[in-house]
């Protein structure tokens, strides 16, 4: 259905921003392969927040207001490029979408050959022009192009890769006006329910925009790339993305880069993940310089998060934090003397090794969860620092000091 320009009355207003918050219903088939997406699972349980205090949007005015008039005569004022939620996706979309690029390579197996595609978006860094985008769009592809919004194409090259975070960053062989960087934002002041778009290329419908709010932080989750290491501190936000959107840009109210899209959950609706705007800040200069990032700190443990029953099997009333059930011998955990679990056990179903350490604080701050402790590594810490370890052992509160390891390279693809 196509809707005049002119002549609105107030229902279609209300039929557009159910019909943005809902997502469209319509589904599009490509030939296998033009597709870059990854599909994950969920590590740990889903009852912790991250929980910042500042929101990192300013409220979008309403634009280019005209007067209309209804069937009855009354006059009215709509607002052509009306905001949602404080924010304005109209101007976004003007403002970002000549960033927004399609990654393309060919990928080849043992069955054959096929095309991936995916997203990216242009930064910049000390005056030189780059494409970020997901580590998973590149992998193991040759002959990788950009294509730019207008239209035009070039060779790509690889110039850094961090398969811990599922981030690449690309030099392309373009004129300089094709770039169109945009701005790196702080995704620590992310809060819950602020408003968020994103563009990307979905199964190849390139410059297409969703909207939506952010859902939670610091989630954490599992990509073979990463090998057994999960990826932390990552956003959770219900725009809908699907395949082809991996690599473009998470943006807030005010048209910066919060996010870089990544993953979805198999058959989920509004369940996207994206990868946190702090992690290129922190990684671009270091990936354009040596290829590569090495700082991602190791504690050398495997954990669960804690519940009810298991603190009523380990004798404590602590319901939270990470019941360490392996460590990793002549690592930093088992130098600083955490102990592990002793005995493996079936709970509900699941099955557990208790009589370990429970780890419920970092440095003085609460972990409730391994996604809490994923992400507190993740975001504050590197290697060789040493952290003050709250633990719960026999029931008792005590604290240990370890020294942070360095995680080995990421698995080859």
């Amino acid at each position: 259905m196509i809707f005049k320009q002119h002549g609105v009355t107030g229902a279609y207003w209300a039929l557009l921003v159910a019909s943005i918050i809902v997502g469209s219903a319509a589904t599009y088939y490509l030939a296998p392969g033009r597709q870059a997406s990854t599909i994950v699972t969920i590590t740990t349980s889903v009852k912790t927040a991250v929980s910042p205090t500042t929101v990192s949007t300013t409220t979008a005015e309403f634009l280019n207001s005209t007067n209309t008039t209804t069937a009855s005569g009354t006059s009215t004022t709509l607002a052509v490029n009306a905001s949602l939620l404080g924010l304005n996706p109209v101007a976004i979309y003007r403002q970002a979408s000549p960033s927004v690029v399609t990654v393309e390579g060919v990928q080849t197996n043992a069955t054959g050959s096929m095309t991936i595609l995916g997203s990216g978006f242009v930064t910049e860094l000390q005056g030189v022009y780059y494409v970020i985008t997901n580590y998973h769009v590149v992998e193991d592809v040759v002959g990788p192009t950009v294509t730019f919004s207008d239209g035009n194409a070039y060779p790509a090259s690889i110039v850094g890769t961090d398969p811990y975070v599922d981030l690449v960053v690309v030099s392309v062989q373009a004129p300089q006006a094709e770039f169109h960087p945009l701005q790196i934002g702080n995704s620590s002041q992310l809060v819950v329910g602020e408003p968020v778009v994103a563009i990307g290329n979905p199964f190849g419908l390139s410059g297409s925009m969703t909207f939506g709010i952010v859902s939670q932080l610091g989630r954490t989750i599992s990509e073979s790339l990463a090998g057994n290491f999960a990826i932390a501190d990552v956003i959770q936000f219900s725009a809908p993305i699907n395949p082809g959107n991996s690599g473009g840009p998470l943006l807030n109210a005010d048209g910066m880069v919060l996010g870089i899209t990544t993953a979805i959950i198999s058959s989920s609706q509004g369940v996207g993940f994206a990868i946190p705007s702090n992690v290129i800040a922190r990684e671009l200069p270091t990936l354009v310089a040596t290829g590569h990032y090495t700082l991602h700190s190791l504690m050398g443990i495997a954990g669960t998060d804690m519940t009810y029953q298991l603190a009523q099997i380990q004798g404590t009333n602590v319901t939270y934090g990470v019941l360490i059930e392996n460590v990793t011998v002549g690592g930093p955990a088992d130098s600083a003397g955490l102990k592990a679990g002793i005995e493996t056990l079936e709970v509900q179903g699941n099955q557990y090794i208790i009589g370990g350490d429970i780890i419920v604080a970092l440095n003085g701050t609460k972990i409730v969860d391994l996604d809490a402790l994923s992400s507190y590594l993740q975001e504050k810490t590197v290697p060789r620092q040493m952290l003050i370890v709250q633990i719960i052992r026999s029931g008792q509160t005590e604290t240990v000091n370890l020294v942070l390891g360095t995680r080995p390279p990421p698995p080859s693809g």
